[in-house]
């Protein structure tokens, strides 16, 4: 359902009169020109607004685990990079010889155990020794792992899949362990985390659809699903937080975006109207609809119960059925009964001064006006 532009209704019913008048080449008295809609049955739900901020799925700042020189950087600004993927290589040049020195000692004290080992079966070495040179391998053994584990976090890795922001070092940059290197953000999908009323919560699930609008990007939608539901309710606000996940496939979203976000629940099939084609009196709702006699088209006014209400839309729970026309435009000079004369129809995409500019053509075709 379209929305359609609103005009000072002085103006509307003068112009629309207007062209009538000069089509038909009648007087005041004539039919009331008007301008008709459909009632149309479509997908209707209660919508829930909140704004949020959006967040990357995951998000790491990389850092060192030692205090060091960087030898090596493997990345570039922006980079995609997999988990795993070698990022910085730090100054190992020490550690590394040290490993050199336990891996030879390790040999060196295989060795010595083999023979200890052939002489022990001879019974020419007490068991005691055998033992001894035993426990002397196992702990140059243990020397050579430990060093060979440490010198794994002189290589800086890539913990999951994802983009890398700037680097904020250089080669021959002294690192600390707080001392940021680059970030990482798995931007696959985007998580927003949002407010919502309390009163609202038997209705909230899972899987319950949201849709996105960031201002940046115009009239594009991001539709996305509730992923989960906080256990607790804030005690000042009485709101309890949702997080709701977005795919983000092409990677146009980023973390830190202002987005507004639609909840849609109760999703169901309403009969809908302009809003525009509601007349209220009192308490009371009614709409005119088009009657057509032969060649006389005349309105009846009709009382109808209002359910929700969008933008530019009304939903209709009893009253009217689909596919009935009502008058949309041109409702100031009406009354129950009274004959009028249809200038055009809404649709979903043509605006009121489009409906009337072709509605003139129309009439200046059949009258073979050029």
């Amino acid at each position: 359902m379209k929305k359609v532009i609103l005009i000072c209704a002085a103006l509307l019913i003068a112009n629309v009169s207007g062209v009538a008048l000069a089509q038909k080449g009648g007087d005041a008295k004539g039919p009331t020109a008007v301008i008709v809609a459909p009632v149309i049955k479509s997908e209707f739900a209660d919508k829930i607004e909140a704004l949020a901020t959006t967040k990357s799925n995951e998000s790491v700042t990389i850092t060192a685990d030692r205090s060091e020189k960087i030898s090596a950087i493997h990345f570039e600004d922006g980079q995609e990079v997999e988990k795993g993927d070698l990022l910085v290589t730090l100054d190992k040049s020490q550690e590394e010889a040290e490993l050199r020195a336990a891996e030879a000692l390790t040999v060196e004290r295989q060795s010595s155990y083999n023979r200890a080992k052939g002489l022990s079966g001879n019974s020419a070495l007490p068991k005691a020794t055998l033992q001894a040179r035993l426990a002397e391998l196992r702990q140059a053994q243990a020397e050579t792992e430990a060093l060979k584990a440490s010198l794994e976090s002189y290589e800086i890795r890539a913990p999951f899949d994802g983009v890398l922001g700037l680097r904020e070092v250089s080669v021959g940059t002294l690192v600390q362990p707080s001392d940021m290197i680059t970030t990482i953000d798995d931007l696959s999908q985007i998580k927003v985390d949002f407010d919502v009323p309390s009163v609202f919560l038997t209705t909230l699930k899972p899987g319950l659809p949201i849709t996105g609008h960031i201002e940046a990007f115009g009239d594009r939608e991001f539709n996305g699903v509730i992923s989960a539901i906080n256990t607790q309710i804030d005690p000042i606000t009485r709101t309890i937080k949702i997080r709701g996940v977005l795919p983000n496939e092409d990677g146009i979203l980023k973390p830190g975006l202002l987005m507004g976000i639609t909840l849609s629940k109760n999703v169901r099939q309403s009969l809908l109207i302009p809003e525009e084609a509601l007349v209220k009196r009192g308490d009371l709702n009614y709409l005119f609809l088009i009657s057509e006699d032969g060649k006389k088209i005349t309105v009846k006014q009709t009382e109808v119960k209002v359910g929700s209400r969008q933008p530019g839309v009304i939903e209709i729970i009893s009253g009217v059925k689909e596919g009935d026309r009502i008058v949309s435009h041109g409702l100031t000079k009406i009354r129950d009964g009274a004959e009028v004369t249809i200038l055009a129809q809404e649709d979903n995409d043509t605006p009121l001064d489009g409906l009337l500019k072709q509605n003139q053509k129309s009439n200046q075709l059949s009258d073979g006006t050029p």
